[in-house]
């Protein structure tokens, strides 16, 4: 039995990348079907759509700073920085199911151009955001293992999308802040 540890390794991350990816993308799709909750919670939750923005303008310019380092060979500082643009998705997660678990979903309320926009701007992310989850643990996975042109073929595609996911999270709060 002549196992290479690298493949026994490979195959259980993207088993726990596929699990995750479920997991994340399924927990965000219940929360629209689960009733409001009718309790106190002792805090203005209407705080947290801010808190997602600013949660995802961080991510933005984390995932920005990593692709300057990496694109001058710097690889310390892009880890970092990945690392840093991973713990601010994870807070944004949080305060996002936490808000959208606690209050009722927000409805744009303006019309003419603008709407359409928004609209196309939501419908987008949304797509994507259930698109990167994998994506970015799947890059992830390789570069923290060392898969480097494995690591470089995805993340072509992770980072670019991660960007915009980012950038349009921080669009759709702007837009429809005036109707929470």
């Amino acid at each position: 039995m002549n196992q290479n540890p690298s493949s026994t390794n490979k195959k259980s991350y993207t088993g726990l990348v596929v699990f995750l990816s479920i997991l994340i993308n399924a927990l965000v799709v219940v929360l629209f079907f689960l009733p409001e909750y009718e309790g106190e919670t002792g805090f203005d939750i209407t705080v947290l759509p801010l808190l997602n923005a600013v949660f995802n303008s961080f991510t933005f310019v984390f995932l920005l700073a990593a692709l300057w380092f990496i694109l001058r060979k710097n690889i310390k500082l892009h880890r970092r920085f990945i690392f840093a643009a991973f713990t601010s998705t994870t807070l944004f997660l949080i305060s996002y199911v936490s808000y959208h678990y606690l209050a009722e979903s927000t409805s744009y309320g303006g019309e003419g151009p603008l709407k359409y926009i928004y609209y196309f701007i939501l419908i987008t992310h949304i797509i994507l955001a259930a698109v990167i989850v994998p994506l970015a643990l799947l890059s992830l996975v390789r570069g923290l293992t060392m898969q480097v042109e494995k690591h470089r073929k995805i993340a072509r595609w992770t980072m670019p999308l991660w960007l915009y996911v980012s950038l349009t999270g921080v669009l759709v709060y702007i837009l429809i802040s005036p109707y929470y």
